[in-house]
């Protein structure tokens, strides 16, 4: 159960991250194509007298960041039995992997610190270069922990997730050489959102009954689901899971592109909405002309 849960949480953060994400670049993009360039971090909207909450998105993250690194530092120290205890390989994996979170959170702080003052000036292009770094970094890490990996799905959730680490590294790596490329800015909001979408996925896939595939089951002597806990008997058996989640990466996918097909759609149209209001605001200057000209022919006449 604390394997799921661990599992909702990350895919809660990243699909509200991606999201958000998603829907800033494409707002500011829409208000002004010409001066537009990609930015790490949007603060949220708010009026001036509510500025303390204007990084209130850094602080969700630094915190859910703290969480991961937390969690990864637990659970390498946990016994794993289907590994015959405490090994190291299932130790240095975790190890490993609260690395990789910890230096996301150190980017995190970095860019805090940047952003509400002025000790440590971070620029958006080198902060799209060590976050493509990192990024690849978590795809070296997931790929190392999938070629040990005990359980196939395990292995093959772990690839799948690798495999986005390695978009998002790449999607970065433009950004910070061509910072005005909107669709690379997009296309990383919608990487993260399909990576929230993956984490739930690998949860649901490797801890919860109904979504096992059929064929594979959870080991019975083990109490909580740890890593390798869900096998698959027949060679059969597994090829059939597998080619169920690249199904399922797949329709990932697809709800990816319809998140950010809607969400371009909704915010053009609330920005087209907001710059129609503005116009409405202003004085319409041929009724005015009109008007004039119309008493100046009156006091003529008078």
């Amino acid at each position: 159960m604390a394997g799921l849960i661990y599992e909702i949480f990350s895919s809660s953060a990243l699909l509200s991250l991606g999201l958000y994400h998603t829907i800033c670049t494409t707002r500011n993009h829409l208000k002004s194509p010409q001066s537009y360039s990609a930015k790490p971090y949007h603060p949220f909207p708010l009026p001036h007298h509510h500025h303390r909450l204007k990084h209130l998105q850094l602080f969700l993250l630094i915190l859910c960041l703290l969480i991961a690194f937390a969690h990864q530092c637990f659970i390498s120290s946990d016994s794993d039995p289907l590994l015959k205890g405490r090994t190291p390989v299932h130790r240095f994996a975790s190890l490993q992997s609260a690395l990789v979170s910890f230096l996301f959170l150190i980017l995190s702080v970095a860019l805090l610190i940047s952003e509400s003052t002025s000790l440590l000036p971070f620029p958006s292009d080198l902060f799209f270069a060590l976050a493509a770094a990192v990024f690849y970094l978590q795809y070296s890490v997931s790929s190392a922990a999938a070629s040990v990996q005990t359980s196939d799905l395990q292995a093959k959730c772990d690839t799948v997730s690798g495999r986005i680490s390695v978009l998002s590294s790449l999607l970065c790596l433009v950004l910070a050489c061509q910072p005005r490329l909107f669709v690379a800015d997009v296309a990383l909001g919608g990487t993260l959102c399909l990576h929230g979408l993956w984490e739930l996925q690998t949860g649901l896939s490797l801890y919860v009954e109904a979504f096992i595939p059929e064929g594979c089951h959870k080991l019975l002597d083990v109490v909580k689901g740890v890593e390798g806990s869900t096998k698959c008997d027949l060679e059969e058996s597994k090829l059939r899971a597998m080619a169920i989640l690249d199904l399922l990466f797949l329709v990932h996918v697809m709800f990816v592109f319809v998140i950010v097909m809607v969400t371009y759609a909704v915010v053009s149209k609330t920005v087209a909405i907001r710059r129609m209001g503005s116009y409405e605001a202003l004085p319409n200057t041929s009724e005015a002309n009109n008007h004039i000209q119309m008493k100046a022919l009156s006091g003529t006449q008078a």
